[in-house]
């Protein structure tokens, strides 16, 4: 009987070290999640990166880079990440306004050398700061890729361009804004806009990364694909090289919307991670200084100005959301573009961070403001790699 007792206790003991041994790991768990996100969306990929306490934890990718041919998708492939683009200018700006090259405050006019004035209020200044935080008046409705759009020697209805409001008054979400801001890059740094991204953060931070399409192996790119009644369909347009253009009369301060400064830069999860990772080191990361802990905290801070709406959020090419995790305040962007959707969020004092990608999804919008993929993917590697066990 004694015999039979220590074979039992024997046999329980070897049952729950077997069980210890087959619990899923927290990167077998979080893949499982997101491939439970993938499928509940019928995406095409989702590709991830997570991270915590200065370091990236984790990286992931689900689903398909290419549809045509089943190629899987990996963590080395490259999306057009839409307007997360916004914080690399934002922080091209401020690194040339720490360099004492202009004042936030500056009429923008004078550099771009073309007339940003909104005709109803012609002695206001559109500034800098204006043009980071989307309250410069300005609209995309002359559209935003030539500033031909706000000229009125070339282009009568230029008055269009411009709300009612007085500049400085009000926020309204401006892509012409952010793509004169890299053409003024160009003219206070002297390099093309391109040349200067990756010579003042891309290389610094060793990422693999980059606006200038013909600078990088195109054979990373993941396909975007947009879902047209009920089909997704391979949208090529969303890494058109534009090496002609780029080649024969570029034009430096002018032509710059070619790079897209307002959504153009394509680069993985894992290489986002490490951008995102000097906003939360105070403007270094790995021994890169790549801005002062003053610019990142304008960047993260909700610009304040006459007349705000309280719940206006947006600082220079940062937001901030209590809506994404319940019970976080986390700071970051979301991007659209071609059907790519993707989002950054962070949480700078706790510092853990999680950026997502997909390729293609439905555009189906949550009661938080956010696309359900987005939300989903987001707070599932929360669940597994953040939020604390109470």
């Amino acid at each position: 009987m004694k015999n039979f007792f220590y074979v039992v206790c024997i046999s329980l003991l070897l049952s729950s070290l077997s069980a210890c041994n087959t619990a899923p790991s927290l990167e077998e768990q979080a893949k499982e999640k997101l491939n439970e996100v993938l499928a509940s969306h019928n995406a095409v990929g989702l590709s991830v990166a997570v991270v915590k306490d200065g370091k990236v934890i984790y990286t992931q990718a689900v689903g398909y880079s290419n549809l045509e041919d089943s190629t899987l998708l990996n963590t080395d492939n490259l999306f057009r990440i839409a307007s997360i683009s916004k914080s690399f200018t934002a922080t091209a700006i401020m690194q040339l306004h720490e360099a004492g090259e202009f004042n936030l405050d500056d009429d923008v006019s004078i550099a771009l050398g073309v007339p940003v004035k909104n005709p109803k209020y012609p002695d206001t200044f559109i500034t800098y700061r204006m043009l980071l935080s989307h309250t410069s008046s300005l609209s995309d409705k002359n559209g935003y890729f030539t500033f031909d759009a706000v000229d009125p020697e070339k282009n009568e209805n230029y008055a269009n361009a411009y709300n009612d409001y007085i500049p400085g008054s009000k926020y309204e979400y401006c892509n012409l804004g952010f793509n004169m801001l890299g053409a003024l890059v160009e003219i206070h740094s002297g390099e093309r806009f391109d040349e200067y991204i990756k010579a003042h953060i891309i290389d610094p931070l060793k990422l693999n990364a980059g606006y200038n399409v013909n600078m990088l192996d195109v054979g990373l790119f993941a396909r975007i694909y947009d879902l047209e009644d009920g089909k997704y369909t391979w949208q090529p347009e969303a890494y058109a090289p534009r090496k002609e253009q780029i080649e024969n009369g570029y034009v430096m301060g002018r032509t710059t919307p070619i790079f897209s400064p307002t959504g153009g830069m394509k680069i993985a999860p894992k290489d986002l991670a490490k951008h995102m990772l000097v906003q939360i080191g105070g403007g270094t990361f790995d021994g890169a200084k790549i801005l002062s802990l003053e610019s990142v905290t304008a960047m993260q801070t909700p610009y304040q100005y006459e007349g705000q709406n309280l719940e206006d959020d947006y600082g220079f090419a940062l937001r901030v959301t209590d809506k994404l995790i319940k019970g976080e305040v986390l700071v970051g962007h979301t991007g659209s573009a071609y059907g790519l959707y993707s989002a950054m969020f962070f949480e700078p004092q706790k510092k853990f961070g999680i950026i997502m990608m997909t390729n293609g999804s439905p555009a189906q919008r949550g009661e938080n403001g956010f696309l359900t993929i987005q939300s989903d993917a987001i707070n599932a590697l929360y669940d597994v790699f953040i939020r604390e066990v109470k």
